[in-house]
């Protein structure tokens, strides 16, 4: 049987003036909101022996009492799977994700996932949400992600995110020819009738994507894209809203363009890739535990790098 959880203090006078929700995460970092919220909602939160409410704001010196069942993890599987560890210490592990690798199980993807490989290289991993997932990468996009390995980590990483003071950098090559770098801030949610798709919609949430050219090719811009946000399918949407769709995208570029003249070698290269040509390229943050910066760079993986030499050879 899980071993319930219980904590008992009295909220500080300094913290008087916030939510209840806010306050106890000040007071317990290694829980997220979302979890605190849901055990208020779910009753396992009292405030001086009465029923809480997130929203209601304390004074300070109030009793807080939780008595709480912690989530119960899913079954997952635990698989020896290869990974590019681009570094590792106590607190994190980052990932170098290659093209094809599902992040999560899922519906259609139940295992051979980086979470399932991640568990068998670390298996404490299993004690925290999403096995210390912070944030995703598509199926065929490749590149760098960041997984906590402790309950203060993944806390603190999670408000990095929410803060927008990780910085996470992309490489693509998009589809006809961009001017100049800019940015999209275009609120994207779910399309109302294809339920797969994302789109960019006046019912979505905040989503801004920055982005500067790199290189021009004859029908094609190759640019780098820095996400301030990190909606689903963020870049995808972004880019096919302005009508520069990330090459390859089997979801939102449409149908495959050509460009005119273009070199036989161009055309079938063009023709079988089949992924959008997309790579998590630079990624920094503030370690959890020592407080420093850090940064790390992925190369290019070899799909793009051939891409990128036909593209230039077309325009020679």
């Amino acid at each position: 049987m899980t071993e319930k959880i219980h904590h008992s203090f009295t909220i500080p006078d300094h913290l008087g003036g916030l939510r209840l929700d806010q306050a106890i995460v000040k007071l317990l970092p290694d829980y997220s909101r979302t979890q605190i919220q849901d055990w208020i909602k779910a009753g396992s939160i009292l405030l001086d022996g009465a029923p809480a409410k997130a929203k209601q704001l304390v004074i300070g010196s109030e009793m807080v009492v939780i008595d709480a069942a912690p989530k119960i993890q899913p079954a997952w599987k635990a698989q020896d799977i290869s990974l590019n560890i681009v570094f590792e210490d106590d607190a994190l592990l980052v990932i170098n994700k290659p093209a094809g690798m599902v992040v999560h199980p899922a519906a259609g993807n139940p295992d051979q996932t980086l979470l399932n490989a991640i568990l068998h290289h670390c298996p404490d991993l299993h004690k925290l949400p999403r096995a210390g997932i912070v944030h995703r990468l598509d199926k065929d996009t490749s590149g760098l992600l960041v997984i906590a390995k402790t309950p203060i980590a993944l806390s603190d990483l999670i408000k990095q995110l929410k803060a927008h003071t990780i910085t996470r950098i992309y490489q693509s090559i998009v589809s006809g020819m961009i001017i100049s770098g800019g940015t999209i801030d275009a609120p994207i949610g779910r399309h109302p009738i294809q339920r797969k798709r994302m789109t960019v919609t006046d019912a979505g949430k905040t989503a801004i994507t920055h982005y500067r050219v790199v290189e021009h090719y004859r029908g094609h811009t190759r640019v780098k894209v820095q996400l301030e946000t990190g909606r689903t399918h963020q870049i995808r949407v972004h880019m096919a809203h302005i009508h520069h769709p990330v090459l390859g995208d089997p979801v939102y570029a449409g149908r495959l363009q050509l460009p005119k003249g273009a070199t036989p070698e161009l055309i079938a290269l063009l023709r079988r890739f089949k992924r959008q040509a997309l790579h998590a390229s630079e990624l920094a943050l503030v370690h959890p535990v020592t407080h420093k910066t850090i940064s790390w760079q992925a190369p290019l993986p070899e799909d793009m790098k051939e891409l990128i030499s036909v593209l230039k050879q077309d325009i020679q």
